[in-house]
Protein backbone atom coordinates (compact mmCIF):
# COMPACT_ATOMS: atom_id res chain seq x y z
CA UNK A 1 0.00 0.00 0.00
CA UNK A 2 1.63 3.46 -1.16
CA UNK A 3 -0.23 5.45 1.86
CA UNK A 4 -2.63 4.46 4.77
CA UNK A 5 -3.50 8.35 4.87
CA UNK A 6 -5.74 10.40 2.53
CA UNK A 7 -4.57 13.95 1.46
CA UNK A 8 -6.62 17.15 3.15
CA UNK A 9 -6.72 20.42 1.41
CA UNK A 10 -5.07 23.50 2.85
CA UNK A 11 -6.27 26.09 5.14
CA UNK A 12 -8.56 29.38 3.97
CA UNK A 13 -5.84 32.45 3.32
CA UNK A 14 -6.31 35.23 5.82
CA UNK A 15 -7.27 37.56 2.93
CA UNK A 16 -10.29 35.72 1.69
CA UNK A 17 -11.87 35.13 4.96
CA UNK A 18 -11.14 38.88 5.63
CA UNK A 19 -13.34 39.09 2.08
CA UNK A 20 -16.15 36.69 3.46
CA UNK A 21 -16.08 38.23 7.27
CA UNK A 22 -16.80 41.64 4.87
CA UNK A 23 -19.51 40.25 2.81
CA UNK A 24 -21.27 38.45 5.73
CA UNK A 25 -21.38 41.48 7.51
CA UNK A 26 -22.62 43.85 4.12
CA UNK A 27 -25.60 40.89 4.35
CA UNK A 28 -26.46 41.10 7.75
CA UNK A 29 -26.66 45.48 7.02
CA UNK A 30 -28.98 45.02 4.15
CA UNK A 31 -30.96 42.32 4.58
CA UNK A 32 -31.40 43.29 8.51
CA UNK A 33 -30.63 40.48 9.81
CA UNK A 34 -27.82 38.83 12.74
CA UNK A 35 -25.69 35.66 11.40
CA UNK A 36 -26.00 33.32 14.25
CA UNK A 37 -23.56 30.90 12.47
CA UNK A 38 -21.64 30.74 8.93
CA UNK A 39 -18.98 28.31 7.87
CA UNK A 40 -17.13 26.76 4.63
CA UNK A 41 -19.13 24.00 2.77
CA UNK A 42 -19.03 22.06 -0.25
CA UNK A 43 -15.52 20.61 -0.76
CA UNK A 44 -13.46 23.02 1.01
CA UNK A 45 -14.88 21.82 4.08
CA UNK A 46 -14.63 18.57 3.14
CA UNK A 47 -11.28 18.47 2.06
CA UNK A 48 -10.81 18.21 -1.80
CA UNK A 49 -11.07 21.09 -3.12
CA UNK A 50 -8.85 22.08 -6.28
CA UNK A 51 -7.15 25.02 -7.16
CA UNK A 52 -10.32 26.94 -8.63
CA UNK A 53 -12.75 25.82 -6.54
CA UNK A 54 -14.93 28.51 -5.49
CA UNK A 55 -15.81 29.28 -1.36
CA UNK A 56 -19.72 27.85 -0.66
CA UNK A 57 -20.17 30.17 2.47
CA UNK A 58 -23.25 29.13 4.04
CA UNK A 59 -24.99 30.63 7.32
CA UNK A 60 -28.12 30.39 9.72
CA UNK A 61 -29.54 34.29 10.25
CA UNK A 62 -32.27 35.85 12.83
CA UNK A 63 -34.25 38.29 11.89
CA UNK A 64 -35.77 41.17 13.71
CA UNK A 65 -38.56 39.94 15.86
CA UNK A 66 -41.24 41.96 14.14
CA UNK A 67 -40.56 39.92 10.87
CA UNK A 68 -41.52 36.94 12.27
CA UNK A 69 -44.95 38.29 13.28
CA UNK A 70 -46.11 38.64 9.34
CA UNK A 71 -49.12 37.39 7.62
CA UNK A 72 -47.25 36.84 4.54
CA UNK A 73 -44.03 35.33 5.66
CA UNK A 74 -40.99 36.37 4.13
CA UNK A 75 -38.84 33.96 2.41
CA UNK A 76 -36.37 32.12 4.58
CA UNK A 77 -33.13 31.85 2.25
CA UNK A 78 -30.88 34.98 0.91
CA UNK A 79 -28.84 33.85 -1.69
CA UNK A 80 -26.26 36.28 -2.24
CA UNK A 81 -24.00 35.11 -5.45
CA UNK A 82 -20.75 37.27 -5.48
CA UNK A 83 -18.85 36.00 -8.57
CA UNK A 84 -16.68 32.72 -9.61
CA UNK A 85 -14.98 32.81 -6.08
CA UNK A 86 -17.60 33.27 -3.56
CA UNK A 87 -20.97 31.75 -3.41
CA UNK A 88 -23.11 32.87 -0.11
CA UNK A 89 -26.49 31.67 1.06
CA UNK A 90 -27.69 31.00 4.15
CA UNK A 91 -30.97 29.88 5.70
CA UNK A 92 -33.47 31.49 8.12
CA UNK A 93 -33.25 30.11 11.90
CA UNK A 94 -36.71 29.15 11.45
CA UNK A 95 -35.97 27.15 8.13
CA UNK A 96 -32.53 25.72 9.80
CA UNK A 97 -34.61 24.51 12.86
CA UNK A 98 -37.53 22.65 10.74
CA UNK A 99 -35.15 21.27 8.44
CA UNK A 100 -33.00 20.15 11.68
CA UNK A 101 -36.03 18.46 12.94
CA UNK A 102 -36.26 16.63 10.13
CA UNK A 103 -32.80 15.43 10.38
CA UNK A 104 -31.74 17.11 7.20
CA UNK A 105 -28.12 16.07 6.66
CA UNK A 106 -27.27 19.15 5.19
CA UNK A 107 -27.73 21.40 8.14
CA UNK A 108 -25.88 18.78 10.28
CA UNK A 109 -22.76 19.12 7.80
CA UNK A 110 -23.02 22.72 8.46
CA UNK A 111 -22.71 22.59 12.12
CA UNK A 112 -19.56 20.60 11.51
CA UNK A 113 -17.71 22.07 9.06
CA UNK A 114 -14.05 22.54 10.36
CA UNK A 115 -14.22 25.59 8.86
CA UNK A 116 -16.36 28.66 11.06
CA UNK A 117 -16.33 32.23 9.98
CA UNK A 118 -18.20 33.49 12.69
CA UNK A 119 -20.80 31.90 14.97
CA UNK A 120 -22.84 33.11 18.35
CA UNK A 121 -20.71 30.91 20.26
CA UNK A 122 -23.58 30.48 23.21
CA UNK A 123 -26.70 30.04 20.03
CA UNK A 124 -24.20 27.86 17.52
CA UNK A 125 -23.40 25.29 20.77
CA UNK A 126 -27.43 25.30 21.53
CA UNK A 127 -28.42 24.96 17.81
CA UNK A 128 -25.49 22.21 17.06
CA UNK A 129 -26.71 20.24 20.21
CA UNK A 130 -30.53 20.20 18.86
CA UNK A 131 -29.86 19.02 15.74
CA UNK A 132 -27.52 16.13 17.22
CA UNK A 133 -30.65 15.39 19.08
CA UNK A 134 -32.86 15.23 16.24
CA UNK A 135 -30.52 13.41 14.04
CA UNK A 136 -32.18 10.18 13.00
CA UNK A 137 -29.90 7.59 11.44
CA UNK A 138 -32.55 6.01 8.71
CA UNK A 139 -33.43 9.74 7.45
CA UNK A 140 -29.73 10.35 6.93
CA UNK A 141 -28.88 6.93 4.93
CA UNK A 142 -31.32 7.49 2.63
CA UNK A 143 -30.47 11.34 1.91
CA UNK A 144 -26.76 10.30 1.10
CA UNK A 145 -27.80 7.03 -0.95
CA UNK A 146 -30.27 9.29 -2.99
CA UNK A 147 -27.50 11.44 -3.44
CA UNK A 148 -24.83 8.71 -4.54
CA UNK A 149 -27.08 7.29 -6.51
CA UNK A 150 -28.07 10.29 -8.56
CA UNK A 151 -24.69 11.40 -8.88
CA UNK A 152 -23.39 7.89 -10.12
CA UNK A 153 -26.05 8.32 -12.72
CA UNK A 154 -25.85 11.73 -13.91
CA UNK A 155 -22.13 12.10 -14.29
CA UNK A 156 -20.12 8.92 -14.08
CA UNK A 157 -21.33 6.31 -16.51
CA UNK A 158 -19.53 7.36 -19.57
CA UNK A 159 -15.88 5.98 -20.76
CA UNK A 160 -14.40 9.67 -19.68
CA UNK A 161 -16.07 11.55 -16.98
CA UNK A 162 -15.52 14.40 -14.42
CA UNK A 163 -13.19 12.92 -12.23
CA UNK A 164 -14.35 15.35 -9.35
CA UNK A 165 -17.46 13.57 -9.75
CA UNK A 166 -16.15 10.14 -8.14
CA UNK A 167 -15.86 12.15 -4.77
CA UNK A 168 -19.29 13.31 -5.10
CA UNK A 169 -20.41 9.65 -5.16
CA UNK A 170 -17.91 8.29 -2.80
CA UNK A 171 -18.44 10.57 -0.37
CA UNK A 172 -22.49 10.10 0.16
CA UNK A 173 -21.30 6.10 -0.51
CA UNK A 174 -18.91 6.29 2.50
CA UNK A 175 -21.14 7.83 4.77
CA UNK A 176 -23.91 5.35 4.27
CA UNK A 177 -21.29 2.73 5.32
CA UNK A 178 -20.72 4.84 8.45
CA UNK A 179 -24.73 4.37 9.40
CA UNK A 180 -24.80 0.92 8.95
CA UNK A 181 -21.87 0.37 11.27
CA UNK A 182 -23.02 3.56 13.63
CA UNK A 183 -25.64 5.34 15.22
CA UNK A 184 -24.23 8.80 14.57
CA UNK A 185 -24.19 11.32 12.23
CA UNK A 186 -20.74 10.46 9.97
CA UNK A 187 -17.72 13.03 9.73
CA UNK A 188 -17.99 16.30 7.59
CA UNK A 189 -13.91 15.22 6.77
CA UNK A 190 -13.88 13.14 3.56
CA UNK A 191 -10.38 12.04 5.01
CA UNK A 192 -11.67 10.92 8.38
CA UNK A 193 -14.92 9.20 6.99
CA UNK A 194 -12.82 7.47 4.62
CA UNK A 195 -10.07 6.55 7.19
CA UNK A 196 -13.02 5.60 9.42
CA UNK A 197 -14.85 2.97 7.05
CA UNK A 198 -12.47 2.11 4.68
CA UNK A 199 -10.32 -1.03 5.14
CA UNK A 200 -9.46 -1.68 1.30
CA UNK A 201 -5.63 -1.09 0.89
CA UNK A 202 -6.01 -0.62 -2.65
CA UNK A 203 -9.33 1.30 -2.96
CA UNK A 204 -7.38 4.01 -0.29
CA UNK A 205 -4.53 4.29 -3.05
CA UNK A 206 -6.58 4.38 -5.63
CA UNK A 207 -9.03 7.35 -3.90
CA UNK A 208 -5.49 8.70 -2.72
CA UNK A 209 -4.42 8.86 -6.80
CA UNK A 210 -8.28 10.50 -7.46
CA UNK A 211 -7.34 12.84 -4.80
CA UNK A 212 -4.10 14.27 -6.28
CA UNK A 213 -4.98 15.21 -9.71
CA UNK A 214 -8.39 16.61 -8.09
CA UNK A 215 -6.37 18.69 -5.70
CA UNK A 216 -4.13 20.46 -8.75
CA UNK A 217 -6.23 20.14 -11.59
CA UNK A 218 -9.52 22.61 -12.50
CA UNK A 219 -12.75 21.55 -11.45
CA UNK A 220 -13.91 20.56 -14.89
CA UNK A 221 -10.64 18.19 -15.77
CA UNK A 222 -11.93 15.18 -17.19
CA UNK A 223 -10.18 11.59 -17.29
CA UNK A 224 -10.60 7.86 -18.06
CA UNK A 225 -13.11 5.68 -16.10
CA UNK A 226 -11.16 4.31 -13.17
CA UNK A 227 -12.50 0.82 -12.94
CA UNK A 228 -11.75 -0.11 -9.36
CA UNK A 229 -13.63 2.78 -8.04
CA UNK A 230 -16.32 1.47 -10.34
CA UNK A 231 -16.53 -1.79 -8.91
CA UNK A 232 -16.45 -0.40 -5.10
CA UNK A 233 -19.41 2.06 -6.43
CA UNK A 234 -21.48 -0.70 -8.02
CA UNK A 235 -20.68 -3.07 -5.01
CA UNK A 236 -22.13 -0.03 -2.77
CA UNK A 237 -25.07 0.66 -4.02
CA UNK A 238 -25.82 -2.65 -4.39
CA UNK A 239 -25.15 -2.94 -0.84
CA UNK A 240 -26.87 0.50 0.71
CA UNK A 241 -30.44 -1.23 -0.77
CA UNK A 242 -29.72 -4.27 0.69
CA UNK A 243 -28.78 -3.21 4.08
CA UNK A 244 -31.06 0.50 4.86
CA UNK A 245 -31.34 1.02 8.45
CA UNK A 246 -34.61 0.66 10.25
CA UNK A 247 -37.15 3.34 10.91
CA UNK A 248 -36.70 5.29 13.65
CA UNK A 249 -39.04 6.97 15.78
CA UNK A 250 -39.76 11.08 15.39
CA UNK A 251 -39.63 13.58 18.18
CA UNK A 252 -41.70 16.01 18.44
CA UNK A 253 -41.13 20.21 17.76
CA UNK A 254 -41.19 21.21 21.21
CA UNK A 255 -37.67 21.85 21.65
CA UNK A 256 -37.33 23.54 18.69
CA UNK A 257 -39.85 25.83 19.17
CA UNK A 258 -38.72 26.84 22.62
CA UNK A 259 -35.48 28.08 21.10
CA UNK A 260 -36.98 29.97 18.10
CA UNK A 261 -38.92 31.86 20.19
CA UNK A 262 -35.93 32.54 22.94
CA UNK A 263 -33.87 33.01 20.36
CA UNK A 264 -36.45 35.41 18.49
CA UNK A 265 -37.61 37.25 21.70
CA UNK A 266 -34.20 37.75 22.97
CA UNK A 267 -32.26 38.44 19.90
CA UNK A 268 -28.23 36.94 20.19
CA UNK A 269 -27.58 38.02 23.53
Amino acid sequence: MKNNKLFTAHPIAPATRERIDHELARIETEHEVQILYACESGSRAWGFASPDSDYDVRFVYLRRPARYLTVRPEREVIECPIDAELDISGWDLRKALELGGESNPTLLEWLRSPVVYRQHAQRAAQLRELTERFFARDRAYHHYVSMARKNDREHLKGETVRLKKYLYVLRPLLAARWLRERSDAPPMVFAELAESVLHEAELIDAINELLAVKMRAGEAERGAARPALRAFIDRELERATQQAPAKGERQPFAALDAFLADCVLNQLR
